[in-house]
């Protein structure tokens, strides 16, 4: 797959050397087969995330945000999310969280939300690389036909 996923982790407290879950959802997804990559890190706070997003959909056909999913007053990854998005993509979110029910009854405890943003799709990720690993597996079966709904069979984007 020719794609370009954006990665970032949003955290206050983690760095290139100490990130597990920016380098899980690659992992991951390499596994999926997509082999292009650009990650970031910034802190829990909105414009930063926001300037994230907005910075990476130029170059990427998706983004996957790890961390800031919670209830603490820093996590404020959806409230960062919501405003961009130009279509929501609230299955996408109920899928990730029923097959995290099959691991974990405290699935629900992600405020996650997904859509698109200039048509680029964007995903919120819970901040623990098992459970950024579980959400990937969740959604592995759509992303391609979301790739191709979004930008061809090519899926080539020029931003």
């Amino acid at each position: 797959m020719e794609s370009r996923i954006g990665v970032i982790t949003v955290s206050d407290s983690r760095s290139e050397t100490n990130d597990l879950s920016g380098p899980t959802a690659v992992a991951v997804l390499r596994d999926l087969g997509f082999t292009d990559f650009e990650m970031r890190i910034v802190t829990d706070e909105v414009v930063e995330i926001q300037s994230a997003i907005l910075d990476l959909i130029e170059n990427c056909q998706m983004v996957f945000t790890t961390g800031g999913t919670g209830f603490s007053p820093r996590d404020v990854t959806p409230e960062a999310t919501i405003p961009l998005l130009d279509k929501r993509a609230d299955n996408l979110i109920e899928l990730m969280r029923y097959r995290g029910l099959k691991h974990t009854p405290l699935a629900h405890l992600s405020r996650g939300v997904a859509g698109v943003v200039k048509g680029v799709l964007v995903v919120n990720l819970p901040g623990s690389p098992k459970a950024v690993r579980q959400n990937i597996e969740a959604l592995s079966p759509l992303l391609k036909p979301i790739l191709e709904s979004l930008f061809g069979d090519g899926c080539s984007h020029g931003g």
